[in-house]
């Protein structure tokens, strides 16, 4: 099978490998589509914690869907023709020889656990959330899942609440998806901070009440005249160090820093002196993929209500064949919403 490897300089190959192996527990699925995320990009720049250099060569990808084509001999969850969330490939010396594992969803195979097979304190934390699509869902535009419930998790582990008020630094497809999953819950008070009148408007018609668009105003000053007092909570959905500095002069007495997207850095300088004495940084930054698992039921009523649509968070979509130009395309900041990769 063919799979998407990125080496520590940055450099992306398609590399043929062997389809990998499985055990009884488990189930072979053929990949349908996997979508691009920002994680990808921090781990091709070698900056994604947990992942050194001397791991690389590694497989990319982790917001894969694949139809089960082949069941181990204990499962009882998934049958052949399922669609379902999260196939993996991990390393394997073995089959693989030196190259290494960041999941590895950007592959034509996969691998999902079957948690009903296992023991409960030997179950597999990825198998929370390797779940069957319903027919009802497009299995192309089901990688959008993924991001969804991992949003939906993260609001809810955050606390958020309907009166409170959140600032969002981002305008890619985590923050579309926070900014859409909170207003759905019924939170109203969510201010975005953009960077073109473009990503503007569509953080506005993701549910946003207000959008900054960073170039054009002083967007600290803004938020403080309709917030005197600071907001609650803000959120980094992009992943760097100077948000979370310029944040601390936006949040109130007790405010909170949410910081869910993934700083290309591991340290930084942190300056407090313009915020408030009482506050919080709390950083999310690995799902967990139990709490991941249990936010699918609502992403599913909400679809089914007609009140989120899969394509609103897409813009691209790739053939596997293409998958070098996609990153390319990502990486030039071209694309507009999620890119997905469909094979």
């Amino acid at each position: 099978m063919k799979t998407l490897v990125t080496h520590s300089d940055g450099q992306l190959e398609v590399r043929e490998i062997p389809i990998p192996s499985f055990h009884s527990k488990q189930a072979l699925v053929k990949t349908i589509s996997c979508g691009i995320c920002g994680t990808d990009s921090t781990l091709i720049h070698s900056r994604f914690k947990g992942f050194p250099k001397e791991d690389y060569p590694l497989m990319l990808g982790h917001e894969g869907v694949g139809r089960v084509v082949e069941i181990g001999a204990e499962v009882k969850s998934f049958k052949v023709g399922d669609v379902v969330l999260l196939p993996f490939n991990d390393a394997d010396e073995e089959l693989y020889g030196a190259l290494g594992s960041a999941w590895g969803a950007f592959s034509e195979y996969g691998v999902i656990n079957d948690k009903a097979c296992y023991e409960e304190e030997q179950i597999p934390e990825v198998a929370y959330a390797q779940q069957i699509v319903p027919k009802d869902i497009d299995p192309v535009d089901a990688a959008m899942l993924v991001t969804l419930r991992e949003v939906l998790s993260n609001i809810n582990y955050f606390g958020i609440k309907e009166k409170d008020s959140v600032v969002v630094f981002g305008s890619g497809p985590v923050a579309l998806t926070f900014i859409k999953l909170m207003k759905l819950k019924g939170i109203n008070q969510i201010i975005g901070v953009a960077r073109s009148e473009e990503k503007k408007r569509v953080l506005l018609a993701s549910g946003a009440k207000t959008v900054f668009n960073s170039r054009e105003v002083n967007y600290a000053e803004e938020i403080h005249r309709l917030f005197p007092k600071g907001v609650n909570y803000v959120l980094d959905a992009v992943g760097s160090t100077d948000i979370i500095n310029e944040a601390l002069e936006l949040i109130c007495d007790r405010g909170e820093i949410l910081c869910y997207g993934v700083p290309k850095n591991n340290q930084m300088q942190l300056d407090w002196s313009k915020g408030p004495y009482n506050w919080k940084i709390n950083f999310q930054q690995m799902p967990s993929k139990l709490e991941e698992g249990e936010a699918y039921a609502q992403i599913l009523e909400w679809i089914r209500a007609g009140r989120l649509v899969l394509k609103d968070f897409i813009s691209d979509y790739y053939k596997f064949d293409h998958i070098l130009e996609a990153f390319q395309t990502v990486a030039r900041h071209d694309v507009l919403k999620k890119a997905i990769i469909t094979y």
